[in-house]
């Protein structure tokens, strides 16, 4: 299979293979292809950049004892385990540790959507957006819950706002008025998820620096864009 002229498809494979689904011999081709495309490896390295932060909004939670036994099954490691012998043995060698890297980054993945599931009050995520600055430095993370319709902001980096502004959060589409989604306070934000707010319409996010409380004109923005991205339906 060629998929250098296949833009979908590899940022198909590049979501999965970061999430953690990719599997068997297709995860082991993925890995050959990353070895030789750098562009491949770019578009991964996006998505882990995307999806890393999803951890931010996962509440504690305790993991059965079998979902630790599955994973060390899956690694191989329920004889190795008990003691540093395994360590000792294979840390001497980069393989192994670059090798170790990629399997916890998809492991760690996988279990946050294991944790997760266990829990019936936790969202069911739709949707994600990073939304950028202009130095392209992820800035914010949204996460549209389908199941409680609700829309979580949080801000991962930000300039600092001064006391008598505040930032406001919208949706732009390609034809009409900017909708506002809400007005983060204290770097964060819980809003009511409207069915417009992600309808295909929507060509950006982004978020304006407005006044205390938010854009006084009824009909948009009047301050700067300091940060946008896309929706990304998962």
């Amino acid at each position: 299979m060629n998929i250098r002229h296949n833009s979908a498809l590899r940022d198909k494979l590049a979501s999965e293979y970061v999430l953690g689904t990719l599997r068997g011999g297709a995860r082991r081709r993925f890995e050959g292809w990353l070895h030789q495309d750098a562009d491949l490896r770019n578009i991964t390295a996006q998505w882990q950049q995307r999806l890393a932060p999803m951890a931010e909004f996962a509440g504690e939670a305790r993991p059965p004892k079998a979902v630790w036994i599955a994973i060390e099954q899956r690694l191989k490691l329920r004889k190795a385990s008990a003691g540093w012998k395994f360590w000792r043995n294979e840390s001497q060698t980069l393989a192994f540790w670059r090798g170790l890297g990629l399997v916890s980054t998809a492991m760690a993945t996988m279990m946050l959507v294991a944790l997760l599931s266990l829990r019936p009050d936790t969202p069911v995520i739709s949707y994600v957006a990073t939304l950028t600055d202009a130095k392209a430095q992820t800035a914010l993370l949204l996460m549209a819950d389908s199941r409680h319709h609700g829309l979580d902001v949080r801000v991962i980096t930000s300039a600092q706002i001064a006391a008598d502004k505040s930032l406001q959060l919208w949706a732009v589409p390609t034809e009409g008025k900017p909708r506002s989604l809400g007005v983060l306070a204290d770097n964060r934000g819980h809003f009511l998820l409207a069915d417009n707010a992600v309808s295909d319409d929507v060509a950006v996010l982004a978020v304006t620096l407005e006044p205390k409380g938010g854009s006084p004109d009824p009909n948009g923005p009047t301050g700067p864009i300091l940060y946008k991205g896309n929706w990304v339906r998962l």
